[in-house]
């Protein structure tokens, strides 16, 4: 069996795959004072379609998790901001031959997928799993999916 165990999920391992959104680090003050703004948290990209703003609502999973599969959005990012404050586990690969990598978050991050970056399926933890998601809307397919030959399985941190 091949195994994984997941890492928690910082912006400096994270970034060959994307960006970690949490509201911690540098910010400005607005709205009289009574907010932090920290602005301008992922690089966004949709090529030649627009922005569109989803709502998921996944079937929540547990650990040890199972996968076979793995996909991609060639055309944009992807970004998944969770509406629950409950960790959800990511999994990303650098290709499909690559050694996939799980990070678990920490119930107060989302993140962005940088346009092409494999990545597992929506996995949160516990329910509800509701994310809003923001991604590119456009009239050409914007999937590729691959399937392992043999599963992997994340395990308890």
């Amino acid at each position: 069996m091949r195994t994984l165990r997941p890492l928690p999920l910082t912006a400096e391992a994270f970034a060959p795959f994307g960006d970690v959104l949490e509201a911690t680090g540098d910010h400005r003050l607005i709205n009289e004072g009574m907010c932090k703004r920290h602005h301008d948290r992922a690089r966004l990209d949709f090529g030649d379609a627009r922005a569109g703003i989803s709502i998921f609502n996944a079937r929540p999973r547990s650990l040890p998790y199972s996968f076979d599969l793995i996909e991609r959005h060639p055309e944009g990012s992807q970004a998944f901001l969770p509406m629950t404050d409950a960790p959800f586990l990511v999994i990303v690969a650098p290709d499909p031959q690559a050694e996939p990598r799980a990070f678990l978050t920490n119930g107060s991050q989302g993140i962005n997928l940088h346009r092409g970056t494999w990545h597992g399926v929506l996995t949160p933890l516990s329910a509800p799993g509701i994310f809003a998601v923001v991604d590119r809307i456009g009239p050409t397919p914007n999937l590729e999916e691959h399937r392992y030959t043999e599963p992997w399985t994340v395990l308890a941190p």
